[in-house]
């Protein structure tokens, strides 16, 4: 019995006491009492033993931890990483991605992990919808610290302003490789011209491939029926006859191009470098080297091809993703050569984390690692001291003759530095 009860109860024997005071009539009301609170015990041990045997059926018990293994909530609750930088591509089957993904096997190596088996540093490669999209994500959603894509798509929602001043919300850490144009069409489909009117795979919908394919096309003046679907399923169209081509921009070689071949009646169609294209456009070929199973030995297949770059949100220097990137900038710039090797993708060969972004700004960590290594600063000083030249000249070529010009421009600036 507890002690509150007894209490009551004592109160009770107190106040009898009081009201009978009679000797005669005291020890019957005391003898009551004594019977009273003897029942009131027995009922009070019988209630629990009552409450076990009529409730349903318990799991059974374990043996509880010991107080010294108890885990802790504030132990076991996991706070976020700090040092994870999120890089949004595109599809899984995409350069974008694969390039994406070489960066963080490369910077995954040789560090020191924490007591808990933390590393300083750790790349996430996010798959996006590519297009305007992967711009917005990087924009607007947490851990999209950074996105590879095109330039001229950059350049075309600087001109829009569909996102806002991105000129001022955007930063880019290093141009990258370029993407090329790639049209796989059926047979029948010998040149664009043979593409007039009919259904052509344009990507899915707002992705980077759909926007630029209306780009390209509409300059060659090609009118065709554009249906929106993923390359699978265009390739699977194809077979059956619903649709002629399919167009997508990425850096060749396009891993999941190897499955197709000229037995099966594939074939990648050649597409004119016009004036109409120069001034965001540079032209290129394909090879037998790069698509062995679609192209002849001594083939090659004129095409186009556009410039990515690496970019990232323009955030607060006191941000914790402005310190998150600026670490990825040192690891990544001071590792760059890693990205040489013949066991990473060929696109390797044509990034310069050093090369200059007209008309942009860099991340100001990359800008300052960069001079202060001097990382192929001469090239990048001649290409600053070109671009002068030209605001200066009020001379505004095309892309492609801004590049030749560049280039007897850099073998002169090589000669005057003693190189």
């Amino acid at each position: 019995m507890n002690i509150g009860l007894r209490g009551t109860f004592i109160a009770i024997v107190q106040d009898r006491r009081i009201a009978f005071r009679p000797h005669g009539e005291l020890v019957p009301m005391r003898l009551a009492t004594v019977v009273f609170l003897l029942l009131a015990c027995m009922f009070h041990q019988a209630v629990p033993s009552f409450a076990r045997t009529n409730a349903p059926e318990a799991a059974p018990r374990t043996q509880p931890y010991p107080m010294q293994t108890m885990p802790r909530l504030a132990q076991v609750e996991r706070s976020p990483n700090t040092n994870t930088v999120g890089i949004v591509t595109g599809r899984p089957n995409g350069t974008d991605f694969a390039i994406a993904h070489e960066i963080s096997t490369v910077l995954a190596t040789g560090q020191e992990t924490g007591p808990r088996g933390e590393v300083g540093l750790r790349i996430l490669p996010m798959v996006g919808k590519g297009g305007i999209q992967n711009v917005r994500d990087v924009l607007t959603l947490p851990g999209a610290d950074m996105g590879i894509t095109p330039k001229i798509l950059l350049d075309h929602l600087r001109a829009s302003k569909e996102l806002g001043d991105i000129s001022k919300s955007l930063v880019y850490i290093a141009p990258l490789f370029h993407e090329e144009l790639h049209i796989l069409a059926r047979p029948e489909i010998r040149n664009l011209a043979d593409l007039a009117g009919k259904h052509v795979n344009f990507g899915e919908e707002d992705s980077g491939t759909q926007i630029l394919a209306r780009d390209i096309l509409g300059r060659l003046g090609l009118k065709a029926t554009e249906i929106n679907v993923d390359q699978n399923a265009a390739a699977e169209g194809m077979r059956k006859g619903d649709i002629a081509a399919t167009v997508f921009i990425t850096g060749k070689p396009a891993r999941w191009l190897e499955r197709y071949a000229r037995e099966d009646g594939f074939h990648l169609v050649p597409v004119p470098y016009t004036s109409s294209l120069e001034e965001d456009y540079l032209p290129t070929t394909f090879t037998h080297q790069d698509y062995p199973s679609l192209i002849a030995t001594d083939e090659r297949i004129a095409t186009l091809a556009v410039g990515s770059v690496l970019i990232a949100s323009n955030s607060p220097r006191t941000s914790e993703r402005y310190r998150r990137l600026e670490t990825f900038v040192n690891a990544f710039f001071s590792r760059i050569s890693e990205f040489e090797s013949p066991t990473r993708h060929p696109k390797w060969k044509e990034v310069n984390v050093a090369a200059v972004w007209p008309g942009w700004r860099r991340f100001a960590p990359a800008e300052r690692w960069l001079k202060q290594r001097r990382l192929a600063a001469p090239d990048t000083d001649a290409r600053a001291e070109f671009e002068r030249y030209l605001d200066q000249s009020g001379n505004v070529p095309s892309a492609t003759e801004r590049e030749r010009l560049f280039q007897g421009f850099l073998r002169w600036w090589r000669e005057r530095k003693g190189r």
